[in-house]
């Protein structure tokens, strides 16, 4: 049977429509892969850099511990003027940016918070925090350089740009921390606050890729080391609600007190925040330095040290730890230099946990830690799956899973008392309002 020119036309037609759809198909799911591998390496870099800056600020104060008066507020003052002059857009723990790139349409607003010289920025300065004792984290740095790899590949493909950042932010969180289910989660529960049914797997193989190049480089690791503490189903339960109160509340007092900063203040003080924002950034550092000498030390840099030697019991506990570290990540945040809150907040949150131990003698101490770590993070975060999930992940503790359950969900209520709405949505939409601003003049 001949066909006729019609349908050979037809035919060809279809198949080179066949042919285009799989060839998109694929050029997507290869940026998407490319990314994540793009992203693993990243953070393994950033992972090396803040070690090696933490390692020298140590050093240097173990010589003389009073050269942190010296070091941290000449630190602030020099990469707050880098961040505010040189890198703009670089400030803070980089999440809020990512949150509002996805929510901007204009492209040279969305690309001033997600370009790869902000990214390059991030990296620089938050290296120069950690360098001069600055109480920041590298994971949410991570996450705006994860974005804005990703956006630089999402040129390629434009259509598919906020599906890009959400990528490259759930696989920074993942190959930080060398926790997949928590960046995916995080992707959801945090950055999309949505399920994109059609882009999911994408970013699973983003974040699948972004952690393998991560444990082909560092190996297979658990953040803070393996962890079987328990409860018992008598006295062990009381600490869930009562480190599930007290570190909501503390959580949400942090938000609100950087959310406050972050708007201004009515008055002479914000105006004069406002007019010398260096000078203000200074004064943060002599702040940090004054609480690193009263904890001897042990409030400067992520706390991840110090975090894990409370949970595996290899240092005492301290009443001072957790307000000291409370304090001084209070004053690395609102001093306008780039840097994380994960790793800080999970060291106030062990903290916390360290001084229930006091009064729950009965109850074992790696417990506690694990709970007051989960309440803490939610309520700074105002994320509770995203939270106890890290928290199981980093460990690998999985007996404990209701516990930090039920303590996330009292935090998140707590956290809400004090403070409304969540801390990296709310910055985010000061950056909106300020890209609308800047777009109207």
């Amino acid at each position: 049977m001949l066909l006729r020119p019609t349908d050979t036309r037809l035919a060809l037609e279809r198949l080179r429509d066949a042919s285009g759809d799989a060839w998109t198909t694929w050029r997507r799911r290869s940026l998407f892969l490319a990314g994540g591998i793009c992203v693993g390496l990243a953070a393994v870099l950033m992972a090396k850099a803040a070690d090696a800056a933490q390692a020298v600020f140590r050093s240097g104060i173990t010589a003389s511990p009073l050269l942190a008066l010296l070091l941290c507020p000449a630190g602030f003052a020099l990469a707050a003027w880098l961040a505010r002059t040189v890198f703009p857009n670089s400030q803070g723990s980089g999440i809020p940016q990512v949150i509002a790139a996805r929510a901007l349409d204009d492209g040279p607003a969305r690309h001033a918070l997600i370009s790869l010289k902000v990214a390059a920025g991030k990296v620089v300065v938050m290296c120069l925090g950690l360098l001069c004792g600055a109480s920041i984290g590298r994971e949410g740095p991570t996450v705006q350089v994860g974005a804005a790899i990703m956006a630089t590949l999402g040129r390629l493909s434009p259509e598919r740009m906020r599906g890009l950042l959400l990528a490259g932010g759930a696989a920074g969180v993942a190959a930080a921390f060398n926790t997949p289910l928590a960046g995916i989660v995080f992707g959801i529960e945090e950055l999309g606050r949505a399920y994109d049914r059609r882009g999911s797997a994408l970013i699973v193989a983003a974040i699948v890729a972004a952690g393998l190049t991560s444990l082909a480089i560092l190996g297979d690791y658990t953040y803070f080391g393996t962890s079987d503490a328990g409860l018992s189903l008598s006295t062990g339960w009381l600490a869930v609600p009562v480190l599930g109160v007290a570190g909501g509340l503390a959580g949400g007092l942090f938000s609100r007190i950087v959310i406050g900063f972050a708007q201004g203040f009515p008055g002479r003080a914000g105006a004069w925040i406002a007019r010398r924002p260096i000078l203000f950034a200074t004064l943060c550092g002599l702040g940090v330095a004054l609480c690193g000498l009263a904890s001897g030390g042990a409030v400067y840099g992520t706390g991840y040290e110090e975090a894990r030697e409370i949970l595996h019991g290899e240092s005492d506990p301290r009443w001072a730890f957790a307000p000291l570290k409370f304090l001084a990540t209070v004053l690395s945040s609102i001093s306008g230099i780039p840097g994380g809150l994960f790793a800080p907040s999970l060291a106030v949150g062990a903290g916390l946990g360290a001084q229930a131990s006091l009064i729950l003698a009965d109850v074992p101490v790696g417990a506690l830690v694990l709970i007051g770590m989960t309440a803490y993070l939610t309520g700074v975060l105002q994320a509770p799956i995203t939270s106890f999930v890290i928290v199981t992940e980093m460990t690998q503790n999985h007996a404990m899973v209701i516990p930090l359950m039920l303590a996330a969900l009292i935090a998140d209520a707590m956290s809400k008392l004090v403070c409304r709405g969540g801390l990296y949505h709310t910055l985010a939409e000061v950056l909106v309002q300020r890209a609308g601003r800047e777009r109207n003049a």
